[in-house]
């Protein structure tokens, strides 16, 4: 499920187009906007920002200089800012835990 709000700005427009490209690789992303950005919700840990101009999302961490490191994708290269993110989002994936169920209830 997808929500947009203030449609017809560049960067919701981008980021729409990324959530479509998106979706051919079974990836469902929301949506958002506000202050001239849109993020686009993918995972736990992994946004996307969109200025209409640009796509970027934190790609990792850089231990030695302590820092995010942050990848970024020319919004006229959507195709290839979905191929990028969703190879990151399967990483993601791989290496989430996932809580064990909850099997008493409370005392």
């Amino acid at each position: 499920m997808s929500a947009s709000v203030g449609y017809g700005s560049a960067a919701v427009d981008a980021a729409e187009k990324l959530r479509d490209a998106l979706a051919q690789h079974e990836i469902a992303v929301d949506v958002h906007d506000g202050y001239g950005l849109a993020l686009v919700s993918v995972w736990a840990g992994l946004v996307v920002w969109s200025n209409g101009e640009r796509f970027w999302w934190n790609a990792g961490w850089d231990d030695q200089r302590r820092c995010c490191v942050y990848a970024s994708q020319q919004a006229s290269e959507v195709v290839r800012a979905a191929q990028r993110i969703a190879f990151h989002y399967a990483r993601l994936r791989r290496a989430s835990t996932r809580s064990n169920p909850i099997t008493e209830g409370p005392s």
